[in-house]
């Protein structure tokens, strides 16, 4: 047993006091309690800092971690795409795969719990496969020209389902079979990450000229715009997690959550967004409607680490314990992994994490520049 003691508990949107954690040896919560006197107890482990459950990174694609510093800063969404299919077949496979082995430990050390994994090939899945982390994968079907069939190969690979990239890169044929294919699991879509997506259905846009330029053709421009392409192709009573969404505004929320009603999440990954356009996501919006958000740290070619810390210092406009439900609970909510990890819970084995350096006042705790996780259980 470990009785694990510090300054602050955050828990599901919570900030508890004075905590004590108590795990036994496979990592099992079976008390959770609050202290007032820690003196002449040996047993007790005592940080300085917050405790919070493992972290649930929503949305990442361990696959391209072989891309970190690849891709320059600030090309925009179009030029982001064009860069990754021009320099991603430049490396050798010994530096996949060990670029991946360093990223999943990395995350591990740093409190990551469960991850919602993008998959487009099979490199991943035998680091995944030996990780402590768990891997919830989603084999992505990207193309004009793709087909369900082509990724289907990697529903061999466990806890994998298919889903589709986004509203702009598959023809409605191909998004219809895959949210046919794995009807009872979530999907993750990219979406709306940029203004160039919604100018796609009016025929405007850098997306639009590219496609022109290749003469490609698009079958799904007539449902108007993402979201109502999102709501005509995917049933109400469907899980969906929606990432990005940097140009989601009143009307693209409001039909979205019309549709969907209690089964969409949104996936904010502030990171990778500053990365490639600098735009933001729509953290006013989303809290002032109360909905459900997780936090994703997007891959390596976007981001220079996969860090959620690193994420959540992008998002100091939310309260730090708010900040750290939507990095844990909700997170694990939307992969339908609450029951066993996400909150520090007696009965759970969600990892224990101590954020450091933060910065105490009157209205809670903060962090800093400085703040880091590590892990403790």
């Amino acid at each position: 047993m470990r009785r694990l003691a510090s300054h602050l508990l955050l828990d599901g949107g919570r900030a508890v006091p004075r905590p004590v954690v108590t795990v036994d040896d496979t990592g099992r919560v079976v008390a959770v309690e609050q202290w007032e006197r820690l003196d002449g107890d040996a047993s007790t482990e005592f940080y300085a800092g917050a405790l919070c459950a493992g972290f649930v990174n929503a949305h990442c694609h361990l696959e391209l971690s072989y891309l970190r510093g690849a891709i320059e800063r600030g090309t925009g969404f179009a030029g982001f795409a064009r860069a990754i299919g021009a320099v991603r077949g430049g490396f050798a496979m010994e530096e996949r795969l060990r670029a991946i082995e360093a990223a999943d430990a990395r995350m591990w050390h740093e409190g990551v719990q469960a991850v919602a994994d993008i998959v487009n090939g099979a490199t991943s899945f035998d680091a995944k496969g030996r990780s402590a982390i768990r891997y919830r994968s989603f084999a992505e079907v990207f193309g004009l020209n793709s087909s369900a069939e082509a990724a289907r190969p990697l529903l061999q690979y466990p806890d994998t389902t298919l889903t589709p990239h986004s509203t702009y890169s598959i023809q409605d044929s191909t998004f219809g079979d895959i949210v046919a294919d794995s009807a009872n699991d979530p999907l993750s879509i990219h979406f709306m990450e940029s203004d160039d997506e919604a100018a796609l259905f009016r025929g405007e846009g850098s997306l639009a000229a590219w496609y022109g330029r290749m003469g490609w053709q698009c079958d799904f421009l007539g449902h108007g715009s993402p979201a109502r392409r999102v709501t005509a192709m995917v049933p109400r009573g469907r899980r969906v997690m929606l990432v990005h969404g940097c140009c989601v505004g009143e009307e693209e929320y409001g039909i979205v959550a019309e549709h969907f009603a209690d089964g969409v999440t949104w996936v904010v990954c502030p990171q990778s967004n500053a990365y490639i356009s600098g735009l933001r996501p729509p953290v006013e919006l989303l809290r002032r409607h109360g909905a459900r958000v997780c936090v994703g740290t997007d891959s390596l070619a976007s981001n220079d680490s996969l860090s959620m810390v690193g994420e959540l210092k992008l998002l100091s406009e939310v309260p730090l314990e708010e900040a750290v439900a939507w990095a844990t609970i909700n997170g694990a909510r939307a992969l339908g992994l609450d029951g066993e990890i996400g909150s520090i819970e007696v009965g759970k084995r969600p990892g224990v994490v101590l954020l450091e350096n933060l910065a105490f006042d009157s209205r809670g705790a903060h962090l800093t520049p400085d703040s880091r996780a590590r892990r403790l259980v």
